[in-house]
Parts: structure tokens; C-alpha cells; sequence
């Protein structure tokens, strides 16, 4: 005497919804290769961050025709050394001055710097233009 078997087993086989051995094995693939996969983006989210260097220009003085003085301010990780583009700028927001400048490794994640900027002509702003970890 056989079983007899639900509505829900005869659709299922019907329709393919039987679960077998390789298909169990597909499924679990695909979610293995989706948990390496999202892994390595957020290896990569993280490791970008790593090296994230943040700068804020908070003043300027313009000294004389031939030069500018800046004040800013660097976030960036500790105990690397960082490299900063400078520029003046004159009032059609020309470049009149630029300098980059090298700041050394610290043990602290965020520091203040003033730096003067040669120009060719009167400047009426100064500013930071990158910053990066060299």
C-alpha cells in the first residue's frame, strides 16, 4: 500500500520544487560567494578610511603684494606623514601663489598650521587645496 501524499508533494513535483542534494549545494554557494563578496567591500570601505585626510583652511592674512599667510587645520591618521597643496588666489579667483608643503608624522589625529604662500601678485584669499598621506 502506498502513501498517500498531500496536494502540497504532487505540486511540488509537478513543479520542480523538490529539494535535492545539488541543489542544496547551489544554494549554499551562492550565499558562501555572497558573504565573501561583502566582505571584501568592507575590507575595502575600511581600508580607504585608513588613509582619509581632511583639511580646514579657518583663516588668512594677506601680508603684503607677494604674500599670503594661512591658517588651517589637518585631520589625518597618526604617525603619518602628510603632503598639502597651498594656494592664493586674486579676486577672479586666479591662481597668484601655490606651495606644497610636507608635515610631519604626530601622535595626534588633528593639528593646526600656519604657512606663508609666495605670490606673483596681490592675493585676496588663501586656501588648502588637497592634502594626502605620503
Amino acid at each position: 500500500m502506498t502513501t498517500p501524499t498531500t496536494t502540497q508533494d504532487m505540486l511540488d513535483e509537478r513543479y520542480g520544487r523538490t529539494s535535492t542534494p545539488r541543489r542544496r549545494w547551489t544554494i549554499g554557494l551562492i550565499i558562501a560567494a555572497g558573504v565573501v563578496i561583502a566582505g571584501l567591500f568592507a575590507w575595502m570601505t575600511i581600508a580607504n578610511a585608513l588613509d582619509d585626510v581632511s583639511a580646514d583652511t579657518t583663516g588668512f592674512t594677506v601680508d603684503d603684494a607677494r604674500s599670503v599667510t594661512l591658517s588651517f587645520q589637518v585631520t589625518a591618521p597618526i604617525g603619518r606623514t602628510v603632503a598639502c597643496v597651498l594656494e592664493a588666489q586674486d579676486e577672479d579667483h586666479g591662481v597668484v601663489g601655490w606651495k606644497v608643503v610636507e608635515l610631519p608624522a604626530s601622535q595626534t589625529h588633528a593639528r593646526a598650521f600656519r604657512e606663508t604662500i609666495p605670490t606673483t601678485a596681490e592675493a585676496t584669499t588663501g586656501l588648502v587645496n588637497a592634502c594626502w598621506v605620503t
